[in-house]
């Protein structure tokens, strides 16, 4: 089984985001990924908002879904309770609904590593106690 790699929000606005100080490091890492870059939708939702803000057009992300660079795996009515389960954990964090789904991701994924910018993630764990393999510049 291939390694599956689970992109969070900071990396996939730094991809399309000249001016962001991650996109070098971004565009690099991700032109070294394998073909299966899995994510959740409130990552797009995350990622088309601040591309938007920063007055970069958001449909470059659903380009990517559309092309398959970024397959949306995830469907939060089947995976609620363990979203649940995984905010009440982590409520002092807080941990965000986007972070939820992809810390689920990572359990529902044995081989993967989540390519993100967000040392929240250095907390987290997947199955209440296993570190979550990450891809990230720190």
């Amino acid at each position: 089984m291939k390694e599956v790699i689970i992109m969070d929000t900071g990396p996939l606005v730094a991809l399309f985001d000249k001016r962001d100080p991650d996109h070098i490091w971004a565009r690099g890492e991700m032109s070294r990924l394998p073909d299966r870059v899995v994510t959740c939708e409130p990552v797009l939702t995350e990622a088309c908002f601040l591309l938007g803000r920063g007055r970069i057009d958001p449909i470059v992300i659903l380009q990517a879904v559309k092309d398959g660079t970024l397959q949306v795996t995830f469907e939060i009515g089947d995976e609620a309770g363990a979203l649940e389960t995984l905010m009440e954990r982590y409520a002092d964090t807080p941990m965000s609904l986007a972070d939820a789904c992809l810390a689920r991701l990572s359990e529902l994924h044995k081989d993967c590593r989540v390519f993100t910018l967000d040392r929240h993630f250095k907390s987290y764990r997947r199955y209440g106690r296993s570190v979550i393999p990450l891809l990230s510049p720190w």
